[in-house]
């Protein structure tokens, strides 16, 4: 009994108290930091959008910013949650999918009070080939600050955890790119800017498993 108790001594002799906040700072450190770099790469890259002035004062901007920023607040704190041994996703789900069927009631709205002839440049825009992978280029930095974090916690469910690590970094990603983007059309952002973050999140699914296994 005694060599058993040495035993254990021996390995916990040099562990060390771990703040409650420890995980809290480190996932919200490396996101930060990530967000940064995105933002960095996006100015240096493409830059801010020409007509930035006017856009701000236009609603369907702050839409598509609130869109991008919504989804990616839901996915970070599901993040959060997951990151433990004990945690799930919550109401993530349920909450993505109000906040995509608010975007859909908008999208359906322009449309219905627009001209049939304009539906192509609402929908399609001038940049719908492009704008996805774009979005995934400024969300991967995103994804990497949230794997990184992820890395010093003990999420059960690697493969959910991973998808919404890229959800959340893709939305993050397309909050970027939307200062950017000159595209006004509210189809366009449901669409498309849905698809960069899908994508994203389908990689994390994929890299999940892999990048987070204890």
């Amino acid at each position: 009994m005694k060599k058993t108790d040495d035993i254990i001594d021996s390995l916990v002799k040099d562990l060390e108290p771990v703040s409650p906040r420890a995980l809290e700072r480190r996932l919200g450190l490396g996101v930060l930091i990530a967000l940064a770099v995105s933002l960095v790469l996006m100015l240096a890259i493409v830059g801010l959008r020409v007509d930035m002035s006017e856009a701000l004062m236009l609603p369907v901007f702050w839409i598509k910013s609130a869109y991008n920023a919504l989804l990616a607040i839901a996915a970070f704190l599901a993040v959060y949650h997951l990151a433990r041994p004990d945690g799930s996703q919550g109401r993530f789900f349920p909450a993505v999918t109000v906040i995509f069927g608010a975007m859909a009631v908008v999208a359906g709205i322009q449309l219905m009070m627009s001209p049939p002839e304009t539906y192509p440049v609402l929908i399609l825009g001038s940049s719908a080939l492009h704008c996805p992978f774009l979005i995934f280029a400024f969300a991967l930095p995103v994804f990497a600050g949230n794997i990184w974090g992820l890395r010093r916690a003990a999420p059960t469910d690697l493969r959910l955890t991973g998808l919404i690590a890229g959800i959340a970094a893709g939305a993050a990603g397309a909050w970027v790119y939307s200062w950017f983007c000159t595209e006004n059309g509210m189809p366009f952002v449901l669409i498309w800017y849905s698809l960069g973050i899908l994508l994203t999140g389908l990689v994390g699914a994929l890299a999940g498993p892999r990048l987070l296994r204890w």
